[in-house]
């Protein structure tokens, strides 16, 4: 079984990647959050940093790019294979309502015509591997047969499939029966990605789906960093692995962004998912979010490690 972590805007960026692969690893490839091309042609700050090769050591970092224009997408390909990448991923998953509104992401599915011309272009075009990460379709899972003769035209390294439309975001279940008959229709490897959040969703999966060989999952390892290497049958996170990884990824950000607001914005928002791992963790977890100066932040964070341990039973 190959498993890989998904790329979520704002959070798996190159700091909490390199912080899971040092502390816990698990997973074969790291995909970074979604390039979005500009006009000039050149990479932002933010995503320079997350595709250096030097963040991203011993690391198996694949791109995604986000765009419905070919050209785009073959230019940033080429820039990114001058950084040592052979693998791209296009994204055609993101539900955003402003993504899909400019037709990029889950939105790009709307127009199944003008997707197939894309996607000749860049198969044709742009020197590297590729692989797809999509849902349903914008509305119906319906959509989604049509999609997959389109996809079964191009020889993509994988389409990865998130089984709920745009309309769903992240509600409602994964609709499994459509999943199930693309992963049959597919002429390309499928990588399975949506809801796995623990050990026994992946088990309850891969009973269902004994053939399926490749699993994404994102969500799920913010709340538990070590959730790939637990699956691969390793031990859960103990309470000084946590401490760890807290750490590394809290001297990234500080060494990286400037002003205490910006740091705690990006630590407080890590805390919301990996509180509930610690005992007590209501109490701590009000006290994090009141915070507005790191010194304070690090001795409330100081105190939630001496005091609580983690909850043996999540």
């Amino acid at each position: 079984m190959k498993l890989y972590l998904a790329p979520l805007e704002g959070i798996t960026g190159w700091i909490f990647r390199s912080a899971v692969h040092e502390c816990f690893g698990g997973f074969d490839k790291y995909f970074v959050p979604f390039i979005r091309p500009n006009q000039m042609g050149h990479l932002s700050a933010r995503e320079k940093k997350d595709i250096l090769p030097e963040h991203n050591r011993g690391m198996y970092t694949v791109p995604q790019i986000l765009t419905n224009r070919s050209d785009d997408f073959v230019r940033t390909a080429k820039k990114l294979k001058e950084y040592g990448y052979e693998e791209i991923n296009l994204n055609l998953g993101c539900p955003s309502r402003t993504v899909a509104a400019k037709g990029r992401g889950a939105g790009f599915l709307a127009c199944p015509e003008k997707l197939d011309a894309f996607l000749y272009e860049i198969t044709e075009k742009a020197d590297v591997r590729i692989s797809v990460k999509t849902r349903l379709g914008v509305e119906d899972p319906e959509e989604f047969y049509r999609l997959m003769d389109i996809y079964n035209k191009y020889p993509f390294e994988e389409v990865i499939i998130h089984p709920r439309v745009q309309k769903d975001f992240y509600k409602n279940v994964p609709n499994m029966e459509v999943f199930d008959k693309a992963a049959r229709m597919s002429r390309n490897p499928v990588c399975y990605n949506g809801d796995i959040f623990t050990v026994e969703d992946h088990a309850r999966f891969t009973e269902m789906h004994p053939g399926m060989e490749r699993v994404m999952t994102g969500r799920g390892v913010l709340s538990d960093p070590a959730l790939a290497r637990e699956i691969r049958g390793g031990g859960p996170a103990k309470k000084e692995e946590l401490r760890r990884f807290h750490d590394i990824v809290y001297a990234g950000y500080c060494e990286e962004m400037s002003g205490d607001r910006t740091i705690l914005y990006k630590m407080k928002e890590l805390w919301t998912y990996l509180a509930p791992v610690l005992t007590e963790h209501k109490k701590y977890a009000k006290k994090i979010k009141k915070c507005e100066k790191c010194a304070a932040y690090e001795r409330i964070v100081d105190e939630f490690f001496e005091q609580e341990e983690v909850i043996s039973s999540r």
